[in-house]
């Protein structure tokens, strides 16, 4: 077997394989002589077959495997022996289209490969790391915010008109064409307007209605209603309003406490601050990481391969076209062309990926199965109802746990760094720290 480099540019590399027939011949003879004991054929005993009629009946099925075998042979030898890996699958084709049996294999292979990442001393960084102490102010501004949602209703005077956000309750019977239809009524609702929980048109119909009055509320049911029955179709609801009651807080207390699963008020309190600061922390860790990512993009530089650098300009330039067009669901629009401002941030986001994917890799950061497990279970919980389809999904789909794992290695990476570098702590307000997480997405 021949390998002749044609093309070393750059990162760019190129090479001429060629398989002799003589080692295909050598590799098919290999195949039969390992099979021959097991194969049965009329009549020659078990194991006894002739290899000159092993050879007519399934030499031409395994030359394409032994052709197969040798060049990817020839590409692992390569890669083994040079120390290089190639950005994307390597480019692969036989040059010689009118080949035959007893023909040489003629094979081109092109690739770019991966640079050498230069080393980074991470002792040297520095790092800022913003800390937030959740106050009384903030534990207060959440336990009013808890008592808001654990609200209730009390009736508001005789006579008063109901508002949006207000609670009625009331019978009513539900008719299309003139028929009551089954699940078109009830008695004693009770609805908060404003929480879009009905038919759309219907809460809003109820805004100003009184005690004892009689409302007609007429609607249409959505073209995509579940009921297809009453799909697209107009009905006319009568409702009698038995009370109206406006929205009243929850008292901060051990009572409200306990509708939280806390022993007391004090308790309560207590896991407020602890959650607001892990919130805090979560967040300035964020900041600290874009932080890191800056000083790495500063300290290192490298020649990057062509074509990863257009691969991520381009799926940065689709991603925010759709982000500009929500309206457009699908991807059967036309090319979404990269800007050069999609090609530089496409670079610093290459360049970062490789080096973090080769810090890890010599810090052999990995990634556990029951880290991968809690992920995909973290993104099931967003399908309520078909988490096991999810999950058998995600297992059986390579590139899908490739893409939940990518994160994951990042991560733990950063906090490799991170327990290098030279981390300083700085108080600030929980104001100066929102400014941070803003500054983040304005970049």
């Amino acid at each position: 077997m021949q390998v002749t480099e044609t093309l070393n540019e750059g990162l760019k590399r190129g090479y001429n394989i060629v398989v002799t027939a003589a080692e295909l011949d050598d590799k098919v003879n290999e195949k039969l002589t390992e099979a021959q004991p097991d194969i049965e054929m009329k009549g020659f005993r078990k194991g006894k077959v002739p290899m000159a009629l092993l050879k007519k009946q399934f030499g031409q099925r395994l030359l394409g495997e032994a052709m197969q075998e040798s060049i990817d042979g020839a590409m692992n030898k390569h890669f083994e022996d040079s120390g290089e890996r190639p950005a994307l699958q390597p480019e692969v084709k036989m040059t010689n289209e009118d080949w035959k049996e007893g023909d040489d294999v003629h094979v081109e292979m092109a690739y770019e490969a991966l640079p050498e990442i230069p080393e980074v001393d991470l002792k040297s960084i520095e790092l800022e790391k913003l800390v937030v102490k959740a106050d009384d102010a903030a534990v207060d501004e959440a336990l009013g915010n808890l008592a808001e949602t654990a609200q209730d209703f009390k009736a508001r005077r005789k006579g008063s008109k109901a508002k949006d956000g207000d609670q009625v309750v009331m019978d009513f019977v539900g008719k299309v064409d003139g028929e009551a239809f089954d699940g078109g009524s009830a008695e004693d609702y009770p609805l908060v307007l404003g929480s879009n929980s009905f038919i759309p048109g219907f809460e809003e119909q109820l805004v100003g209605v009184k005690v004892e009055e009689e409302k007609e509320v007429t609607v249409t049911f959505p073209e995509e209603y579940q009921a297809e029955n009453l799909a697209g179709k107009e009905a006319v609801f009568t409702c009698t309003i038995k009370e109206v009651k406006e929205p009243v807080a929850a008292e901060i207390n051990d009572e409200l406490a306990q509708k939280f699963g806390a022993e007391d008020l004090a308790a309560l309190k207590t896991q407020i601050s602890e959650r607001l600061e892990a919130e805090y922390a979560g967040a300035a860790r964020a900041v600290m990481k874009r932080g890191l990512l800056d000083v790495l993009d500063e300290k290192v530089s490298f020649d990057l391969p062509p074509s990863l650098v257009d691969a991520e300009a381009k799926q940065i330039a689709h991603q925010l076209w759709h982000e500009e067009n929500p309206d457009v669901e699908g991807h059967d629009h036309d090319p979404i062309e990269p800007t050069d401002e999609h090609t530089k941030l496409a670079e610093r986001r290459v360049r970062l990926g490789l080096l973090l994917a080769e810090l890890g890799q010599k810090a052999e950061v990995e990634v556990t199965d029951a880290e991968m497990t809690q992920s995909i279970m973290q993104q099931a919980r967003q399908y309520p109802g078909q988490e096991r389809q999810f999950f058998e999904f995600i297992q059986k789909n390579a590139q899908m746990q490739q893409q939940l794992r990518a994160p994951l290695f990042e991560d733990k990476v950063v906090d490799y760094v991170f327990e290098l570098a030279q981390v300083s702590d700085k108080e600030v307000g929980k104001e100066d720290l929102q400014k941070a997480v803003d500054a983040l997405e304005e970049e």
